[in-house]
């Protein structure tokens, strides 16, 4: 009898065995069925001490939920002769490359290589054709000159220099793209904290630029709420990533290559792909791309030569040229 209870007991350790074995090979098949996608959130001039400083629920909700860097550099290990304004940083920050190879030093766009260093929806597309593909911009310039292989572009121009409603048109739209179509990654921008800032002043103490990044906030809250009202968000495996062109002092931004509170700006790596805490390793604007196509299975092809690297991924796939 005893030897009948031992066996029994060892088949019914097996059989658990087994069914754990079978159970977590079924969890891991699902995360890897789920679908890859990519928000991705600009807000042009905002300082990362300024966000602490202010009221941001859901900027403090996607930390939680990933990893952080609070000083990612807006210039790289060369120089390259441009402007730390807006032109050369959302250049970099959708290309993947610096300034000396996307050739624009400043907001004139007299000089541009987009054709050989495009938006990072181009090379998606390279690779996966099918990956639908949405930017929704209150920034002319992005539209204009940055913008390419968009299945939908949206431009919403500031009245005048104030982007408060332009900023929040566009978080709408984002969040009805989001409902009614089925984009693999969505870029929105958001201006009014860098008008505030050249306004009032660039630095937590200013009421006004705090009141800005909240509103920013805000917006943000509007897309990432869409991101997770997706009737099909269970199957899906959304990263965000947030990130700024640069910082500011006093009411500028500009020749701030050795300003370090221009100079520095963060970016916010989002999802269950993220890893958790602040990063210890230093980050770059031009990495923040590479991330995005990275956790959508697109591996930096050398002959692209950009200069970004995955950050901030639990498991990181593909590497820019350095």
């Amino acid at each position: 009898m005893c030897k009948l209870v031992r066996s029994a007991w060892a088949w019914c350790a097996v059989a658990l065995f087994i069914f754990a074995v079978a159970a977590t090979q079924v969890a891991t098949a699902e995360a890897a069925a789920q679908k890859k996608k990519v928000l991705f959130i600009g807000i042009d001039g905002c300082r990362f001490d300024s966000i602490k400083a202010a009221n941001t629920p859901n900027l403090d909700r996607l930390m939680a939920e990933g990893c952080y860097d609070e000083d990612c550099q807006i210039l790289g290990d060369r120089f390259t002769g441009n402007d730390t304004v807006s032109g050369p940083g959302w250049s970099s920050i959708l290309t993947g490359v610096w300034a000396d190879k996307h050739g624009v030093l400043d907001n004139d766009f007299k000089i541009k290589h987009y054709d050989q260093y495009p938006h990072f929806f181009a090379r998606l597309k390279e690779v996966q054709p099918q990956a639908y593909t949405a930017s929704v911009v209150s920034w002319v310039p992005i539209q204009q000159h940055m913008v390419t292989a968009a299945d939908v572009a949206k431009l919403f121009p500031p009245e005048g220099k104030d982007y408060t409603k332009s900023d929040v048109m566009a978080a709408e739209t984002a969040a009805k793209i989001l409902k009614e179509s089925d984009p693999a990654v969505l870029f929105i921008y958001i201006g009014q904290v860098d008008e505030t800032g050249h306004k009032d002043g660039f630095h937590p103490t200013v009421p006004t630029y705090l009141k800005a990044i909240e509103n920013a906030d805000a917006c943000v809250g509007i897309v990432v709420d869409a991101v997770r009202a997706r009737k099909t968000y269970a199957d899906e495996d959304w990263l965000v990533l947030v990130t700024a062109d640069h910082g500011g002092k006093g009411t500028g931004h500009g020749g701030g290559h050795n300003v370090p509170e221009i100079r520095n700006s963060f970016v916010i790596v989002s999802g269950p792909d993220a890893k958790r805490g602040k990063l210890d390793e230093q980050t770059y604007l031009v990495d923040v791309p590479v991330t995005a196509l990275a956790h959508l299975g697109v591996a930096a092809d050398p002959k692209w030569k950009l200069d970004g690297r995955p950050i901030g991924l639990k498991e990181t796939a593909g590497a820019g040229a350095k």
